[in-house]
């Protein structure tokens, strides 16, 4: 799955536009390497997310098309 469809998709980016920015403005990271719109994920990956000043990193657990909102948090695990 693309890494902006999959910050959209479980919830850690609300649109799939403002992840596509993020990630053309490289603040997207995937195993330390600065990610691009269209890079792909899997279970395993780790992916740093740099919201100003702060920086998220969480490990991908699943990778699904559809999932609910209560659902979203089981796809990823904050490190």
């Amino acid at each position: 799955m693309r890494i902006d469809k999959f910050l959209k998709v479980s919830r850690l980016i609300k649109r799939r536009t403002l992840a596509n920015e993020a990630c053309g403005q490289e603040r997207v990271k995937i195993n330390g390497k600065i990610a691009k719109p269209s890079s792909e994920v899997k279970p395993g990956d780790i992916i740093e997310i740099q919201f100003g000043n702060s920086i998220t990193k969480v490990e991908v657990i699943s990778v699904a098309e559809h999932v609910s909102k209560t659902d979203s948090k089981e796809m990823y695990k904050i490190l």
